[in-house]
């Protein structure tokens, strides 16, 4: 089997045997895939830096019969300060097992993947509210997955003004009339709205050049949250690392 260039990041890592690995990769066009890192646990190993978990590399493998292996690797990210920050580790962990449970082998990740690299870039390398990056990637990555809510106009009567509630049950955005008749929404301050509709439209490179005021925060978590368990049918916790 001829070599093949593949690009993407580090998943999971599990020990195999005395000095191998197993690695969990995010790939744009080949999805969630499996790979063995001969030797990536000796100390002088090539691989050694590449196949840490939220490494982002450029990877040489081959595939097997089961599973790629790794012939070599050029890390181009390794975002080093989720490393040393126990807050940042911890959401980037979350993200990481939302991903995991997301991705399948042969899928199109493109996307996705851009989306975690923006993500995880926004958590190591700035002081963003990190729960408001977490609310932000969860409502756009609902977006990717086919979930993308209706942000431009009640979802009942058409209304375009006095978008106050969001709708769990309808996806979107209901006016005040409207959204006192559904049990499913929790209102909202104009300053949510904005932060709902910059989320869901914004190019993806500039995704989180944004801030939502304070007082709009617990707002923007709560419906992110609840939408986003609601339409992945599982509750998803920030839970602590140790």
């Amino acid at each position: 089997m001829s070599n093949v260039k593949i690009n993407g990041i580090v998943l999971s890592e599990s020990n195999m045997g005395d000095f191998d690995k197993m690695l969990t990769i995010l790939t744009p066009n080949y999805g969630k895939i499996s790979c063995v890192a001969k030797g990536a646990r000796r100390p002088k190993s090539a691989l050694l830096a590449g196949t840490q978990m939220f490494c982002f590399g450029e990877y040489l493998v081959y595939k097997g019969s089961q599973t790629y292996h790794i012939n070599s690797v050029e890390p181009i990210e390794v975002f080093y300060n989720l490393r040393i920050d126990l807050d940042k580790l911890k959401y980037a962990v979350h993200i990481n097992k939302i991903v995991q449970d997301v991705t399948h082998e042969n899928q199109n990740c493109y996307k996705i993947l851009q989306l975690v690299l923006n993500t995880l870039y926004t958590i190591s390398e700035t002081d963003k509210n990190l729960d408001m990056v977490l609310g932000v990637f969860k409502l756009r990555l609902l977006c990717i997955l086919g979930f993308t809510p209706r942000i431009m106009e009640c979802t009942n009567c058409k209304e375009k003004e006095d978008l106050v509630y969001f709708s769990m049950k309808d996806n979107g955005l209901k006016c005040k009339i409207c959204g006192k008749q559904d049990t499913s929404t929790i209102q909202i301050s104009e300053s949510t709205l904005n932060a709902i509709k910059y989320t869901v439209t914004a190019p993806p490179k500039k995704l989180y050049s944004f801030n939502v005021k304070e007082e709009a925060l617990e707002e923007f978590k709560l419906v992110s949250k609840v939408y986003f368990n609601e339409k992945l049918e599982k509750e998803y916790k920030l839970e602590d690392l140790f």
